[in-house]
């Protein structure tokens, strides 16, 4: 059964039908991909492995009101002695918005939604890391609202700079300025990356 949770409670007074609602319809793994292609040799490398993770978010409109929102995390674990593993995964969530402001729904789809799939996301990926017969990996939190802060400000300073080039400005809006629910592309926040050693 979906979850509902109301965005604005109110304080007894208004038509509860008007009122913001998310319903959680589905949460899902999309895709999943674990490789370990130098075991049973990475065993016995002494080398630490350096972990490089990136993230994007693909927002869909699946139907009115209906949105599917995509966390892909790819993991990779590599020393100078070769790739110790690879764990590529897309953990999806499908959410149902009522009577929701046109301005909240790409914060929510962007910041809020990611939030609510990430937990579930990082125990995919520890169980995953585990196993390959590595140390289970904890990837730490991200802060989904920093980088929708940063692709925003990125886009402001794109749109001035070409406007500032001389060249005519227009309303055409890129697809990555677009509300999630418009561009049906790879939306909200750039390829974030971390180096961080294994432990």
């Amino acid at each position: 059964m979906a979850d509902q949770d109301p965005i604005n409670r109110g304080n007894g007074s208004g038509d509860p039908d008007s009122e913001p609602q998310v319903a959680t319809i589905a949460q899902y793994i999309k895709d999943l991909s674990v490789e370990s292609p130098s075991s049973p040799q990475a065993f016995q490398w002494q080398a630490q492995p350096q972990l490089e993770v990136q993230f994007n978010i693909n927002v869909n409109a699946v139907a009115d009101d209906v949105h599917e929102v995509q966390l892909k995390i790819e993991v990779a674990a590599r020393s100078e002695q070769g790739v110790h593993f690879l764990i590529d995964l897309s953990y999806a969530g499908l959410y149902g918005l009522r009577n929701f402001p046109e301005e909240a729904v790409p914060p929510f789809l962007l910041i809020e939604a990611p939030r609510l799939l990430f937990p579930f996301a990082r125990q995919i990926i520890a169980d995953a890391s585990q196993n390959t017969g590595f140390p289970t990996l904890l990837l730490d939190p991200i802060d989904f609202g920093t980088a929708y802060m940063a692709q925003l400000q990125a886009a402001e300073q794109a749109q001035v700079g070409t406007t500032g080039n001389g060249q005519d400005g227009d309303s055409r809006t890129d697809a990555a300025d677009k509300p999630a629910e418009e561009s049906g592309e790879e939306a909200g926040p750039a390829d974030a990356s971390e180096e961080t050693p294994q432990g």
